[in-house]
């Protein structure tokens, strides 16, 4: 199957700015995303998707392609993920007559891949015909069977999740139902699944194990320090970002 990695990177973030050039172990953030994909034996095509003529300059410069510019309205701090792969897929299909079956979504906020990851995803996903996506997983450290929320009358809380468990918030936690946390690491999905089901993710999902080790999501300045610790000290196997 073509496959096709699309990273999204947009120039406004707020929480940190300009967070996608800013450096980790020496070299921008997004030229993780951009090694990890470059990496995959599976991938034919690494595309940034971004509003941001800086941004654009500096992927290009690790080795990605930015075909087009992303409109402003698709780069918000509260842009949904599915218009901006519409929006690449259309302009691709209309400009050059390109129709990849399989897309990557590789985040650049989530830069520590494990080495081989991606085409382990890409080739679940593409030998199972049933599958509508897959998602890098981990096992979180607490158990949504023991969460709460705020009830209506708020001086009081109530379970978060409806469950057939009787009391689940009392129940051992070796035996409650395993769960699972997306990670961010990587989505893969079909084109079809985009346009038929106007989503991203589908129905029937799967999921690849992630070592708790990669997962990072940064959002903050100290999300920055403990990626570089992790980098420095944690022994990660990851592609090394190298410029074109």
């Amino acid at each position: 199957m073509t496959v096709a990695a699309i990273i999204p990177a947009r120039g406004g973030s707020k929480g940190i700015p300009r967070k996608n050039l800013l450096p980790l172990g020496d070299v921008p953030l997004i030229a993780y995303s951009i090694a990890s994909a470059l990496a995959a034996h599976s991938i034919s095509r690494v595309i940034v998707s971004t509003d941001d003529a800086e941004i654009a300059t500096i992927a290009r410069a690790w080795g990605a392609e930015v075909p087009f510019m992303r409109p402003a309205n698709l780069a918000t701090d509260d842009a949904p993920d599915y218009p901006l792969f519409e929006h690449a897929l259309h302009w691709m299909a209309d400009h050059e007559g390109y129709h990849p079956e399989v897309v990557v979504q590789l985040r650049p906020t989530t830069p520590l891949r494990p080495r081989g990851m991606l085409d382990s995803a890409i080739n679940m996903l593409v030998e199972d015909p049933c599958a509508d996506c897959v998602r890098g997983m981990t096992r979180p450290n607490q158990n949504p069977y023991k969460m709460w929320r705020l009830a209506d009358d708020v001086r009081y809380v109530t379970p978060l999740l409806d469950t057939e468990l009787p009391e689940p918030y009392n129940v051992p936690r070796q035996n409650l139902p395993m769960v699972l946390w997306q990670t961010g690491h990587v989505d893969v999905f079909r084109s079809r699944t985009l346009r038929e089901a106007r989503s991203i993710t589908g129905e029937r999902v799967r999921h690849v194990l992630i070592d708790p080790r990669y997962c990072v999501d940064i959002d903050t300045a100290k999300d920055f320090e403990y990626a570089a610790w992790l980098l420095k000290t944690g022994g990660l196997d990851i592609d090394v970002p190298a410029l074109a």
